[in-house]
């Protein structure tokens, strides 16, 4: 069989670029994007797209090129996440929630070269450029606006184009840019800023076909689905769903700020079936007081944290459809998730929601996924209770971090992808997340998982949000440290000593928290994720806690 082998019909690059073209052939008189007053159709945003990666290439920007986008889930963000790599660039999505000094060190490390950025955002771009070190070359300031009348360059200092007016300018019939390789890449995310150090993680256009794909079969979506987007799509571009929307004609139902009540009537109004965010989203859902029982079922995908089975159970409640699937920025969306066993149909409802929130396997489209030994990189026991390190193997994972050699080495090593979080694995094949590596606390030689404690701490019917960190214990070395929101209008409030002894009635005494700390809100990335790096602060800033004389 030597004469058979690779050629240029059979060979050539992979791109999920491909799927807006055939969209617009097959749905190309369906809705796209719908926003407040303003529908497109996949015809119409294909056009527009080809009209904005024409004009972006007009401006002199080199293939291969970082250009950047600081906006919220608005049309505009949704045509660019195609028509950046459409004119042969390398789209960076940058989270909103970002301060000034961090948007600009960003900038900076991706030597970007044009910032597309929504006017409600201006300050906040603008006093990132003027950051920007003396010897370093500005990005050229493309303005997103949000009103009929679109402002003009000249009315804003340092703005070079409006986004409408490169859109109007562009070449409609413009031939697109596709990858000559489809190892080339295709999209730069920073990581989600729950660390002090983001990296500059780097996708192909190979592996966002990969996940793409694999993001829609493993969901289960079907052709023509209603998507709200209530994730952001800055955040792994909205878990490859922006070109997973494409690729089944899907309507996409754009919301520039999340809030309870908004969603509650765009589910309503535009008779959504599919969305996706963090399990903060879910408790948002859950705890709204307005909330009414769905008039039909809506697939709820969570992902960035394990969901508390308290909320997946009062989520399901009102009718919502709850999936969970883990994945990381590195692997661009969902690679291990609850694969569902007809089995489990039969089990309580408290039971159902318990798995949906801890269970997953692999996704098809993943090779492979094991909990190793840390130390041995040999696989753990499959009984459910030895904790490892999760690592995955895959055609979705990234090319490596953008200018960090010894991350990528540390974070790729023997073939293995090693996500830095703990799980453990099931005697029938399932991980249960347990935990990020460093949010592990070790009290008295015991390996305290936080979720687990958090999961007991939601069920409290008082409790809206929950996190669980390290604080220093002259004893034990770190004991549970808990801080709570509290749901709106309870009365009377819990003290501590209340939370620590409904946790003493559910947990082992060692994962019983010794310090409960009540605050307005968590702090949470945009992508809504608790930034535990800033709970740990508070709790090593209080002090060491001596606990021996009351255990």
């Amino acid at each position: 069989m030597d004469h058979l082998k690779p050629s240029s019909a059979n060979s050539c690059p992979l791109t999920p670029l491909t799927f807006l073209q055939r969209a617009a052939i097959v749905y190309g008189e369906c809705p796209s994007i719908v926003y407040n007053h303003t529908t497109y159709t996949w015809s119409q945003t294909y056009t527009r797209c080809l009209r904005l990666a024409s004009a972006v290439v007009s401006l002199g920007i080199q293939t291969g090129a970082v250009v950047s986008v600081v906006a919220p889930n608005i049309p505009a963000m949704y045509e660019l996440q195609f028509a950046v790599p459409m004119a042969g660039c390398v789209l960076n999505n940058i989270n909103t929630r970002l301060d000034a000094r961090t948007i600009s060190a960003i900038l900076r490390h991706s030597e970007s070269r044009a910032v597309f950025f929504d006017s409600h955002l201006r300050s906040l771009v603008l006093e990132s450029i003027s950051l920007l070190p003396p010897h370093v070359p500005p990005p050229m300031l493309i303005l997103i606006s949000d009103d009929d009348d679109d402002d003009t360059p000249a009315t804003i200092h340092g703005v070079h184009y409006t986004y409408e007016g490169m859109v109007q300018k562009g070449n409609p019939d413009f031939q697109w840019v596709p990858p000559e390789n489809e190892w080339d890449p295709m999209t730069l995310n920073y990581t989600s800023g729950t660390t002090s150090s983001p990296k500059g993680v780097v996708h192909s256009h190979r592996s966002l076909f990969i996940i793409t794909f694999d993001s829609l079969v493993n969901w289960s979506v079907p052709k023509q689905p209603v998507y709200l987007w209530t994730l952001p799509m800055f955040h792994s571009n909205g878990w490859s769903y922006t070109w997973g929307m494409a690729a089944v004609g899907g309507t996409n139902v754009c919301l520039r700020k999340l809030d309870a009540g908004v969603v509650y009537a765009a589910i309503n109004n535009h008779k959504v079936t599919h969305m996706c965010g963090a399990p903060v989203i879910l408790t948002m859902l859950a705890n709204y007081p307005g909330a009414k029982p769905l008039k039909n079922p809506v697939q709820f995908l969570t992902g960035g944290a394990p969901p508390p089975a308290a909320v997946v159970l009062r989520t399901e409640s009102l009718g919502f459809v709850v999936s969970h699937g883990y994945g990381l920025t590195e692997v661009a969306g969902v690679v291990v998730s609850c694969a569902w066993k007809r089995k489990w149909n039969a089990f309580p409802a408290a039971e159902r929601a318990r798995l949906k929130a801890l269970q997953g396997v692999r996704t098809l489209g993943l090779t492979a996924a094991d909990v190793v030994d840390p130390k041995t990189g040999e696989s753990v026991k499959r009984d459910g209770l030895t904790m490892g390190e999760i690592v995955l193997r895959g055609g979705c994972l990234m090319l490596g971090y953008l200018k960090n050699p010894e991350a990528t080495a540390k974070c790729m090593k023997n073939g293995w992808l090693h996500t830095g979080d703990v799980g453990v694995m099931h005697s029938d094949g399932y991980i249960e997340i347990k935990d990020r590596s460093k949010d592990i606390i070790i009290s008295g030689g015991e390996n305290v998982s936080s979720v687990e404690v958090e999961s007991v701490l939601y069920s409290n019917p008082a409790v809206n949000e929950a996190a669980v960190v390290a604080r220093p214990d002259d004893y034990w070395g770190e004991t549970p440290c808990a801080f709570l929101s509290l749901k709106e209008g309870v009365s009377p409030k819990p003290m501590e000593y209340e939370v620590i002894e409904f946790c003493r009635a559910r947990l082992p005494h060692y994962m019983v928290p010794k310090t409960v700390v009540f605050m307005a809100e968590l702090p949470k990335t945009a992508t809504g994720k608790v930034q535990k790096f800033a709970l740990r602060d508070i709790a090593t800033k209080m002090g060491s806690l001596a606990t021996a004389s009351r255990m």
